[in-house]
């Protein structure tokens, strides 16, 4: 079954509970914990808060999927991070999204892990056939999975795949009697799963293979028409924090920390494979003005191929610059 039938299914009953415009009196986001950026000290010090004029409420999430049904429901007006490939199964099962920002670019912190014993690289990756690998499906680690497999020319039939997040899949691998020979996420369970195994392929490596990888700022549509305002002054202190942080992020560090959920050491590993693209980068032709809009249609392509969604016909629709431009200007 793709996994458009059920989300459309999803997609459509949970929108049917939604009511119609209505005025805000608090604004929720959903973000990733272990999952560090610096918009979080702006979350820690109350930032948005002041800067919109009304509570803002951070609810994490485990997987971008997540959030598309929260933003389908009504629960959440902002998703912060969220993967292109839970955007590109929402949006193909008929949800009404828009990417308005670039969250963070990485290669590294991204990946899928072999067991150690094994002594799987890329050189002998064949061995894996058979074998039991655990992957979050629908997530942008799926789509690294995908195009790393098919780097390899392994197919998915090939492969025993369980659908995964990735804490429970560090977990798993963790343990000394584990049938997992590989699994796929991001973060903080990456950081543990590279503990028990090693990456078939570096960051660089796979961005040769997949392409830039990063997550974006997405918005159910509705939200934004009618709250550019507020949308903007979101995108606006979003935007000064990467600046803040860009000049000197030492004293950012421990509020950032805290809000992840990891220790410091920790946020220090990943921010260090983190980038943070400026508003003019993110306006540029290397981001928003064009190469996404052509990395969502090649990446809807995969996705069609492999049988997991119906790829829609302009994805360029599906990019609003405009708060983003407002937001440069406040």
């Amino acid at each position: 079954m793709k996994l458009t039938k059920t989300m459309t299914a999803m997609a459509v009953a949970l929108m049917a509970t939604t009511g119609g415009a209505h005025a805000l009196d608090e604004l929720t986001v959903g973000y990733f914990l272990e999952w560090p950026t610096p918009n979080q000290y702006a979350q820690a010090q109350q930032m948005y808060s002041e800067a919109l004029g009304m509570p803002v409420k951070w609810v994490s999430f485990d997987a971008g999927t997540a959030m598309s049904a929260a933003m389908a429901s009504g629960d959440v007006q902002i998703s912060f991070s969220q993967g292109v490939t839970p955007f590109l199964v929402a949006t193909a099962a008929g949800q009404d999204l828009q990417i308005v920002d670039i969250a963070v670019s990485y290669s590294d912190n991204d990946n899928c892990v072999v067991r150690s014993e094994l002594e799987i690289d890329a050189s002998n990756v064949a061995e894996l056939k058979g074998k039991k690998v655990a992957v979050p499906l629908g997530t942008a680690a799926h789509s690294g999975f995908l195009a790393q497999m098919k780097h390899f020319g392994i197919a998915e039939a090939d492969l025993n795949i369980v659908d995964m997040a990735p804490p429970d899949s560090a977990a798993a691998f963790s343990q000394p009697n584990t049938d997992l020979a590989m699994v796929c996420g991001w973060g903080g369970s990456l950081r543990t799963m590279k503990e028990y195994g090693n990456v078939l392929m570096s960051g660089a490596e796979k961005e040769a293979v997949v392409g830039k990888v990063f997550d974006v700022t997405s918005i159910p549509t509705s939200f934004g028409e009618e709250n550019p305002e507020l949308l903007a002054k979101f995108l606006g202190v979003t935007a000064k924090m990467n600046a803040m942080y860009a000049a000197d992020r030492a004293p950012m560090m421990e509020a950032i920390s805290k809000e992840a959920g990891m220790d410091l050491e920790g946020t220090t590993a990943v921010l260090d494979v983190f980038a943070f693209p400026t508003v003019d980068e993110q306006l540029s032709d290397a981001w928003l003005g064009g190469f996404v809009g052509e990395y969502l249609t090649s990446s809807a392509k995969t996705l069609e191929e492999s049988g997991k969604i119906e790829a829609l016909d302009d994805y360029n629709a599906l990019i609003n610059t405009s708060y983003l431009e407002a937001a440069s200007k406040m």
